[in-house]
């Protein structure tokens, strides 16, 4: 097979080989038929029912004690909340997935006050299901994944 590659390069068949390839695959296409049709494919539809900020306190709660406990070696926990207000509904455009942004005064075990910026996510949950919630709190932020002062957890 190797010989024949090379006597058919010294030859320049390779090259006749080729395009006469690209024009036999130049046969006319055809239209996609119902049936290859995004058919019944329709985009997400949000109805922009999120919890109000105070449900998503005690998700908080657990998730920041479990990840200072897992990840840094800390026995911080999170003991009182304080100053709970809404930020923005959906401050971007509708089509967008509906979240709401919160921003809450926190007391830790330590007996710092923090402030904590999260948002409530409709089908943010666990394989979409449910609400989601993403956090965090000011100072904390140990793994720089809403750097600086927690300024990507904002809207």
């Amino acid at each position: 097979m190797r010989n024949l590659f090379t006597l058919l390069k010294s030859l320049g068949l390779v090259a006749v080989l080729a395009s006469g390839g690209l024009l036999v695959s130049g046969l006319p296409t055809q239209a996609a038929n119902p049936l290859e049709l995004n058919f019944g494919l329709f985009g997400p539809r949000y109805d922009g029912r999120v919890a109000e900020c105070e449900r998503a306190l005690p998700t908080i709660t657990s998730q920041f004690q479990e990840k200072e406990s897992t990840f840094w070696n800390s026995s911080l926990t999170i003991t009182a909340y304080g100053r709970i207000h809404e930020t923005a509904f959906r401050p971007w455009q509708s089509d967008n997935i509906p979240r709401r942004y919160c921003t809450a005064d926190v007391m830790l075990s330590d007996g710092k006050v923090r402030t904590v910026h999260y948002a409530i996510v409709e089908d943010g949950g666990f394989a979409g299901f449910g609400q989601g919630v993403e956090w965090c709190v000011t100072g904390l932020d140990r793994n720089w994944a809403y750097n600086p002062s927690c300024k990507s957890a904002r809207p």
